[in-house]
């Protein structure tokens, strides 16, 4: 079941907000913890109902583990490192297997078969939850948690499928608070929602296709001109952008709704000045685990510059990994670790101060870059995007340009080697503009959290001021406005047009 669905919009949450709400106003707040679990296995089980026991035993196997780990029965990390090893051996089995067996058939030239398992959703989210979980509770910071809150924790819908990757003391003390401020709750929540359905059927259904139409075509035998494929690099750079956003906006409404905060995981990270600081604004909370439960672990920087070299790039090398069972996501994930290393070096050396403007498009245009392994299908693919990027399959730009440019001029851009034809992923000047004015949404316009940042909607809401255009006033201007917008959105729904977001691979 997905945010965006029919089902979702129009049956599964308003049924589940009032009922839920119901149970919390009126009853135990256990009550309204089993109501919102059992509504988050419905809406898990929705999208393949096969992987709810699997579910099911993930949750039970580390709650009994947590609770044993608690009692501090464990005097030698065995039943960690054990627990630990279970849970990353369910997740290589069911994501990394295919890439394993190609990878061992090609280098010892075996032909082993296996009936690969489909990936569960967000296998990766809630496995990685659960691993902090029995850490934190080995380490004794935490205290017994009952089962139901625990279950909830872990299968809580909004962040269930994918992210944000939310701490235990963060999320489990919220299902036990007494609900205030019912109509502010639902009214900013509803609206927050809205604003992420709005970039996932709009924004990031305009980039798509650009997009698509660059990278399948290089995975179809079509090499992109260098205009096609900056045209589609740029494209995906927005896309993702503008998916990962919505969702984690859809996310944040809709638990605002049901009057628990989640952590903020998407912070403007288009308006970094650098890579470090793109970490600290880009999946917050998957930065922020890989820091505590796998940086830190490693040795972090406390044994020298070069084992701290070492461990970012390990680090980074894994996150890529984690994104997806292939290689391009490796060299993804390879090529932020060695941005990290060079920002890292270059700040610890004082080497020089880049200048603010130069920076942040430095950086941008990194990140753009970085994205083609993200994107691409396979490592050849990724190499023919960055030659055609680079002008090695020709300088081409649209056929009907020849006919507008003065023949004198169409002369000069010939003999400089600039060809006229069809393109793949170009659609002239309108495609120039509308990009232009989407990168300047991301670059210049407040985030969600800092236009609703008087109501809090996340635990760690941005508190840096706006101008007061730009913060949200409940008023009869805006009302009418999102009550068109909303309507629109709404016909989009039905119409069923947009797919799955990124993150649901993952």
């Amino acid at each position: 079941m997905l945010f965006h669905e029919s089902i979702f919009i129009f049956a599964f949450l308003p049924i589940v907000v009032p009922l839920y709400l119901l149970c919390r106003l009126k009853f135990d707040p256990i009550i309204s913890i089993i109501i919102l679990g059992v509504s988050s296995i419905i809406f898990y089980g929705y999208w393949d109902v096969k992987y709810v026991p699997l579910l099911f035993v993930s949750i039970i196997f580390n709650y009994f583990i947590g609770q044993n780990l608690i009692k501090k029965l464990d005097k030698n990390n065995f039943i960690l490192f054990s627990a630990v090893f279970i849970n990353l051996l369910l997740l290589i089995f069911y994501k990394y297997s295919s890439m394993i067996i190609i990878n061992f058939n090609a280098i010892f030239d075996f032909n082993f078969t296996l009936n690969y398992p489909d990936l569960p959703l967000g296998i990766s989210f809630f496995t990685f939850l659960q691993i902090a979980y029995i850490v934190d509770c080995s380490k004794g910071k935490v205290t017994k948690t009952s089962f139901s809150s625990y279950f909830l924790f872990v299968s809580f819908f909004p962040h269930l499928i994918a992210g944000p990757l939310v701490h235990h003391k963060d999320l489990i003390p919220q299902f036990s608070l007494k609900y205030k401020k019912i109509e502010e709750n639902i009214s900013i929540g509803l609206i927050i929602f809205g604003i992420g359905l709005f970039k996932k059927l709009v924004l990031s259904e305009y980039v798509s296709v650009s997009s698509d139409n660059m990278f399948n075509g290089v995975d179809n035998g079509i090499m992109p001109s260098f205009v096609d494929a900056w045209i589609g690099v740029l494209s995906f750079t927005l896309l993702i952008y503008f998916d990962f956003s919505a969702y984690s906006d859809m996310a944040i409404g809709l638990s605002k709704m049901l009057g628990i905060r989640l952590p903020e995981n998407f912070n403007s990270p288009y308006k970094s000045k650098n890579i470090i600081e793109f970490w600290r604004r880009w999946h917050i909370t998957l930065s922020q685990f890989l820091k505590n439960y796998l940086y830190i672990p490693l040795g972090g920087n406390r044994h020298g510059d070069l084992k701290k070299y070492l461990n970012i790039l390990i680090v980074m090398t894994l996150a890529g990994l984690w994104h997806g069972a292939g290689w391009t996501f490796v060299l993804w994930g390879s090529i932020h670790g060695f941005l990290l290393l060079i920002n890292h070096y270059w700040q610890k050396k004082n080497i020089f101060t880049i200048n603010h403007f130069i920076s942040f498009w430095l950086t941008f245009i990194s990140i753009m870059i970085a994205w083609v392994p993200f994107r691409s299908s396979s490592i050849e693919s990724t190499i023919n995007v960055y030659k055609g990027m680079f002008g090695q399959f020709g300088f081409i730009l649209p056929e009907h340009y020849n006919q507008i440019f003065p023949h004198s001029f169409n002369e000069i851009l010939l003999k400089l080697g600039v060809e006229f034809a069809y393109l793949n992923g170009f659609g002239g000047k309108n495609q120039i503009i509308i990009l232009i004015l989407l990168l300047l949404f991301v670059m210049k316009l407040p985030n969600t959290q800092e236009i609703f940042q008087k109501y809090k909607p996340t635990l760690n809401t941005n508190t840096k001021n706006h101008p007061t255009l730009l913060r949200w006033e409940p008023n009869l201007q805006n009302a009418i406005i999102l009550g068109m917008i909303f309507s629109y959105l709404l016909i989009l729904v039905i119409q069923g047009k947009s797919g799955e977001f990124i993150y649901f691979q993952f």
